[in-house]
């Protein structure tokens, strides 16, 4: 059982951004720092958080909660059904995007909010060799 009333739980699921989370802005800061230059707004399919136009890179962050990250995720108890759907739909979307943005000749990389967290250096390293590898 849920220890929020149903109005608290709403007031707290209703301040969870969807964009500028704090491991994007972590992990945008650090790519930054290491003299990469990226941009934020396209209008690409599943508009990734991080995107290298010139090498057709995109990197999404992707929360443990929303997109179900084998290592953390924990199916919420309360309202059960309704939370098993929308995660699956999350991460069948995620597969989707990647495809589509596959097809269209983007390298897409999901990098876990916990890795951002966790391993900083790492991520920007496997982000800059990801550019280096890429051919435009």
């Amino acid at each position: 059982m849920d220890v929020l009333s149903p109005e608290q739980r709403s007031r707290c699921m209703s301040r969870i951004r969807g964009k500028n989370t704090k491991p994007e802005l972590v992990l945008r800061k650090a790519l930054w720092a290491v003299g990469l230059r990226y941009r934020l707004r396209s209008n690409l399919p599943g508009r990734p958080d991080i995107i290298f136009p010139g090498k057709k890179v995109a990197i999404f962050v992707d929360g443990c909660f929303w997109h179900q990250c084998p290592e953390h995720f924990q199916a919420p108890e309360h309202n059960a059904e309704f939370w098993a759907n929308k995660i699956a739909r999350n991460v069948e979307r995620d597969r989707q995007v990647d495809r589509q943005l596959t097809a269209m000749g983007w390298h897409v990389q999901r990098i876990w909010e916990h890795e951002v967290r966790d391993s900083l250096d790492a991520c920007v390293s496997l982000i800059r060799s990801l550019i280096n590898e890429t051919q435009t």
